[in-house]
């Protein structure tokens, strides 16, 4: 069949048919903040940047939690759908999106309730700290629209149509990017401006999605299904959790570290929200190979063809060292002129400094998140999910507690200083488990 390209085709022109679109559609996801960043830097002011900036360590954990839901319930359906079980296929999609709305809500609640108290206990500057609390209780009223997309986009992959996400995203963020522009130098809303322009542009996407997918699963089964599922979520739960963990694992990290980056004052978080701005992009194409890897290895599984997921897994850290490197020329030679995209002329000396500071020193260890993900992306698809679990809370305890004990003694710089610690744990706990083989010896007992 045409869509089974990730179990008959060779493993390089595989991963890249899937994960190139994945790819661009990340990069236009991530072009909604980035854009939020972009034109309340340069259009209202450096605080309007850090407030934003604040907000984004909180927002990026429910992003993540939506993003890694989603790639936990696409590895059931991807083998399903390796598998060719279509009637369990479209239980399982009913059971996601049945799920992930009710969690949503939920979130959504806690975050209207608890989003101030939040930015309190994590030292955001008093006179950032209106404009960052609005930009986050806007965030939330949008969270259900977040997560039907973010599932559906897994789902989308999961069937091996990741460009369906890609178009949908193409035309999402840029009709983000205009309303920003309306509701900012228009409207002269400022920062809760550009918050409505990612909410209205994420639900009109939201909904187009769902009408799409729907359309495409009454074609591949007409067979009547119940809504949900208890048994189909109990198996979805055992790997969205931790796939939620490990999609988060930075963000929660992040946002305990912002507690210590705050401390340092506006002029230090507007820099380094301008740097996590551009880190948000150099980790795309990292993160979508660890998603091309699972959903890869999961339907390969699901077709009893073990001997490929090696195959394709020496072939997607090739493709990861070449991201790295294309990353870090334009890091290590444009630091400057990238920085000054957010901060504008009137940026101030010390939060160039910081901004430029952290990308200078992070362009040479992306190479190691890019390994780090499509490990675990391999672990996650095969279901092996406790060393896992084990190595992402390593990675997140281990930038914490650096960042947190030793950034107030000698500076700002052990921040990001920690990170690539924890990433290099990660990779090395992850990659002990890929080779003990197990997930290999699980997978072929249940297929006999």
């Amino acid at each position: 069949m045409e869509r089974e390209y990730l179990i008959h085709e060779r493993p390089l022109r595989a991963l890249l048919i899937f994960a190139l679109p994945m790819i661009l559609g990340n990069l236009f996801q991530q072009f909604y903040t980035m854009a939020d960043s972009v034109i309340v830097g340069r259009f209202v002011n450096e605080s309007a940047l850090a407030a934003v900036g604040a907000s984004y360590s909180l927002t990026n954990v429910f992003i993540s939690i939506a993003i890694g839901g989603g790639v936990g319930a696409s590895v059931i359906t991807s083998r399903y759908f390796g598998a060719r079980d279509y009637g369990k296929l479209k239980l399982s999609v009913y059971t996601a999106l049945i799920a992930f709305a009710a969690v949503s809500v939920l979130l959504g609640i806690i975050g209207l309730i608890l989003g101030r108290r939040i930015m309190l206990l994590l030292n955001t500057p008093p006179d950032i700290l209106d404009s960052a609390t609005t930009y986050l209780n806007i965030y939330f009223l949008g969270l259900p629209f977040l997560f039907l997309y973010n599932i559906l986009s897994a789902m989308f992959n999961a069937l091996g149509r990741s460009r369906i996400p890609l178009y949908l995203l193409i035309f999402s963020s840029l009709f983000n990017v205009a309303l920003d522009l309306v509701m900012v130098l228009v409207f002269d809303l400022g920062v809760a401006g550009a918050a409505w322009a990612t909410l209205i542009a994420q639900g009109i996407s939201a909904i187009i999605s769902l009408t799409i997918f729907l359309r495409i699963l009454s074609g591949i089964c007409r067979e009547k299904q119940p809504p949900f599922s208890a048994c189909e979520f109990r198996s979805m739960t055992r790997i969205a959790l931790p796939s939620v963990l490990q999609q988060s694992t930075v963000s929660i990290g992040m946002m305990l570290v912002q507690s210590v980056v705050n401390s340092f004052g506006v002029e230090m978080l507007a820099g380094f929200s301008a740097a996590m701005r551009v880190e948000s992009l150099c980790v795309v194409p990292m993160s979508a190979m660890g998603n091309a890897m699972s959903t890869y290895t999961s339907q390969n599984i699901g077709a009893g063809r073990f001997e490929r997921v090696p195959k394709g897994y020496h072939t997607a850290g090739g493709i990861v060292l070449c991201f790295a490197i294309l990353i870090c020329i334009p890091l290590e030679c444009f630091y400057g002129d990238i920085i000054s995209l957010f901060l504008g002329a009137d940026g101030t000396a010390l939060a160039v400094q910081t901004g430029t500071g952290y990308l200078r020193f992070m362009g040479w260890f992306y190479l190691m998140i890019g390994l780090k993900m499509t490990t675990d992306g391999l672990l996650r698809g095969a279901g092996d999910m406790p060393l896992f679990t084990v190595a992402n809370l390593v990675n997140l305890a281990l930038r914490v507690v650096l960042a947190v004990t030793l950034a107030p003694r000698f500076g700002i710089e052990m921040v990001w200083y920690a990170v690539p610690i924890g990433w290099a744990a990660n990779f090395l706990i992850s990659y002990a488990e890929y080779r003990t083989g197990k997930w290999r010896e699980k997978n072929a007992v249940r297929k006999e």
